[in-house]
């Protein structure tokens, strides 16, 4: 996807930001401008993003934040323990957060990249 992003978000957002959807389209564009700026400590891979505003375009979404999309991910035994947002502020990529619904499944970004190429 983009070069200069960590494997595990640019497969993660390659996924969730996949269809011809004109959200999806306009943020898809943001991409080269992107970089990650920090990582959650926690180890789930949830990534906070600085995007040079003045080279992007801002997706048709609303000035506030906004969940401009999402997947949930379903693990090789069907089972759904969590997904993945992704966050807009007025329009401009602004972070990718991995959530967890269980205790009993490690939910994470790799294991998200795994689990939305099914």
């Amino acid at each position: 996807m983009v070069d200069s992003l960590p494997v595990d978000v640019a497969d993660v957002l390659d996924a969730v930001l996949g269809t011809d959807d004109p959200v999806h389209l306009a943020l898809r564009a943001q991409l080269p401008h992107l970089r990650v700026r920090e990582r959650c400590t926690c180890g789930c891979g949830t990534a906070y993003f600085d995007l040079d505003t003045d080279a992007a375009v801002p997706a048709p979404v609303g000035t506030g934040t906004v969940v401009a999309a999402e997947a949930r991910l379903l693990t090789e035994a069907g089972e759904c323990p969590g997904e993945v947002l992704v966050f807009t502020q007025g329009g401009y990529l602004s972070w990718l957060e991995v959530c967890s619904w269980s205790d009993d499944i490690a939910v994470t970004l790799t294991a998200a990249r795994r689990w939305l190429s099914r």
